[in-house]
């Protein structure tokens, strides 16, 4: 979906001036935004965003001051990652 918005252009070029690219900052804070409201997860935050891995996204939300969510079901998939990586010798203790 493409969404647009009209900004006056010197609202715009002074946001521009302190943050950069308006589309990537706009997308992050509505990354952020849905990710602490528990609309989205971090796996979606990892897909919007396009970051490769999970711990990208976490140093990210922990770089905006975003708390993490993790709970006993992020626990158990971590368990089953862990033991397919190490059925699959690409994991080592």
């Amino acid at each position: 979906m493409q969404i647009q918005i009209a900004l006056p252009d010197d609202v715009a070029h002074s946001l521009e001036v302190k943050w950069g690219n308006l589309e990537r900052k706009l997308l992050e804070m509505l990354a952020i935004a849905a990710y602490q409201e528990g609309s989205i997860s971090a796996g979606k935050v990892r897909e919007l965003l396009g970051m490769p891995t999970r711990l990208e996204v976490d140093a990210f939300l922990k770089e905006k001051g975003v708390y993490l969510h993790y709970d006993e079901a992020d626990f158990e998939q971590d368990i089953h990652t862990m033991r397919k990586l190490e059925q699959e010798g690409q994991l080592k203790r």
